[in-house]
C-alpha cells in the first residue's frame, strides 16, 4: 500500500487522484491521506509575506519526514527548488496545459472597472506592463474561493492556471487564453515527491514519470533557482520541445512591470541540458542582477 499525501482542496485532491489511478493501473494498492497546508489556512496575506518558500508544501514534507506517508503530490509549480534535506521529487506526470487565462465575473448591470485580481506577482507584473492603467488586487485561496470573490467583485476579471480550471471542468466559466503572458515555472505539471532513501516506491515512479515533462520543468525550475527568485519574484518560464528542439522563454519582471528582462533560445535536446541556467546568468548579466535587488529591496519593507 503508498500512502499519497495531498493538500485537501478539490484541484489537489483530483492531482493526487490521478496518480492513485496510475499506481492502481499499475497494480499498486494506495490510499489518498490529505493533509492541510499553511498556504490554505492563510488565504489574507499576499503569498510575498508569508514566507513564501514551500508554504504549500511544508507540511507534505514533514508528513514524509516522519514517514507518515510514503509520496507526496504537489503542483510542481508550488514547489521550492531547494527541497528539504532527504527529499527529492522523483517523477513528474505528463504536463497538463500550462497557459494562464482570464476569467471573466458573471454579467452585471454596472460595467466593470479596471481591476483584475490575483495574488500571484508574476501575472500582476505582467498584466500591469500590458494594461498598466489597471489596478490589481490581492485574490487568494483555492479555485472555488477565488471565484466565489470574483463572481462579488466589480472586477474586469482574475487571472487563473488554465489546468486548474480544466481539471475541475469548471466549462460554464467565460475565459480567454493570456498566450502573451509568460507562465510560472513548472506551471501545468504535476510533481510526485519522496525520501531519497525510500527505494521500494521508486519502480513504480520510474513508470509514471514523463522524461520530456521532467526535462522542460527542469530547466524551468533551474532559470528560477539561478534568479533567486521562488514565488517571490516575478519570474516566468517556460520550455517545450518540438520536432528534437526545446525552446525556451523567460522572463524577470519589476513588481509594477515597468520593467523587464526576457530570452528566448532554441537549441537541440542534445545541448539542452544546463540551459535554464545559462538563460538565467544572461538575464542577469544583462541588468537582471540589479533588477533583482531592487525587487528584493521592494518585498523587505
Amino acid at each position: 500500500m503508498i500512502r499519497i499525501g495531498t493538500r485537501n482542496s478539490a484541484l489537489a485532491l483530483w492531482q493526487a487522484q490521478q496518480v492513485k489511478n496510475q499506481l492502481q493501473a499499475l497494480g499498486v494498492s494506495a490510499e489518498l491521506i490529505p493533509v492541510e497546508s499553511e498556504g490554505d489556512q492563510n488565504l489574507r496575506d499576499p503569498l510575498y509575506k508569508m514566507g513564501i518558500q514551500g508554504i504549500f508544501t511544508k507540511t507534505l514534507d514533514a508528513a514524509l519526514l516522519d514517514q507518515r506517508i510514503d509520496i507526496a503530490v504537489h503542483s510542481l509549480k508550488d514547489v521550492p527548488t531547494f527541497l528539504a534535506e532527504g527529499i527529492e521529487i522523483k517523477a513528474v506526470l505528463a504536463r497538463g496545459a500550462c497557459a494562464d487565462v482570464l476569467v471573466y465575473p458573471p454579467e452585471h448591470n454596472t460595467p466593470p472597472k479596471k481591476i483584475i485580481g490575483t495574488g500571484s506577482l508574476r501575472r500582476k507584473a505582467q498584466w500591469l506592463r500590458k494594461y498598466p492603467d489597471y489596478t490589481v488586487e490581492n485574490l487568494r485561496g483555492n479555485v472555488q474561493k477565488r471565484l466565489e470573490k470574483l463572481a462579488q467583485s466589480e472586477w474586469t476579471g482574475a487571472i487563473f492556471a488554465q489546468a486548474g480550471i480544466e481539471r475541475l471542468e469548471l466549462s460554464d466559466l467565460h475565459y480567454n487564453k493570456l498566450d502573451w503572458m509568460i507562465p510560472a515555472p513548472a506551471q501545468g505539471a504535476i510533481g510526485i515527491a519522496s525520501l531519497s532513501s525510500n527505494s521500494a516506491v521508486l519502480p513504480f515512479l520510474d513508470r509514471l514519470n514523463s522524461s520530456e515533462t521532467a526535462l522542460c520543468t527542469e530547466i524551468e525550475r533551474s532559470f528560477l533557482n539561478t534568479l533567486e527568485g521562488g514565488c517571490t519574484a516575478p519570474i516566468g518560464a517556460i520550455a517545450k520541445i518540438k520536432e528534437s528542439k526545446l525552446f525556451f522563454q523567460g522572463g524577470l519582471f519589476s513588481l509594477d512591470g515597468s520593467q523587464a528582462k526576457q530570452i528566448e533560445e532554441v537549441v537541440s535536446l542534445q545541448d539542452a541540458k544546463g540551459l535554464g541556467i545559462q538563460s538565467a546568468k544572461k538575464i542577469l548579466d544583462q541588468g537582471g542582477a540589479s533588477l533583482m535587488d531592487e525587487i528584493k529591496s521592494q518585498l523587505s519593507k
